[in-house]
């Protein structure tokens, strides 16, 4: 039998301005249309984060493309009690947000990938897209011999 590939929503720019240290893996809940326009590939997470609120985790600002309705709701996240006060205390440290980083379905249920991260500089993000382009043309250069 042939597999279905999962489809997944990816903060790639995630990526881009924050250094990650920590990943974690987080339910979500969600109605039926967004659950729908998670499977059809309509939703954006770029630009969202997540917040602890009163013991539990919220995902804002993220944008679920559906017909009618508060597409850009606030959703809670499903967590264990000590994953949230482990994050707690490393949000409150300093310098260090939580990142949703990719969006997807496993086994019938939404999933989110969060990260812990720390806000990457501009002379940071200019480094890293001087090294990427080095070796992009030593790979390039790898190729021709």
């Amino acid at each position: 039998m042939i597999k279905k590939t999962e489809k997944s929503i990816l903060n790639r720019k995630a990526r881009f301005d924050y250094s990650i240290e920590e990943t974690l893996e987080a339910g979500l809940v969600l109605t039926g249309p967004e659950i729908k326009a998670i499977r059809n590939n309509r939703a954006n997470i770029e630009g969202s984060y997540a917040k602890i609120i009163g013991g539990e985790v919220f995902l804002i600002g993220g944008n679920f493309n559906i017909a009618g309705g508060d597409f850009q709701r606030t959703k809670k996240m499903l967590l264990h009690k000590d994953q949230i006060d482990k994050l707690s205390g490393k949000l409150h440290e300093g310098g260090t947000a939580l990142i949703p980083l990719k969006l997807y379905m496993s086994r019938g249920n939404a999933k989110v990938e969060l990260a812990l991260g720390k806000g990457l500089k501009k002379y940071d993000k200019r480094e890293k897209l001087k090294k990427q382009d080095v070796d992009r043309d030593l790979r390039r250069k790898e190729k021709q011999y």
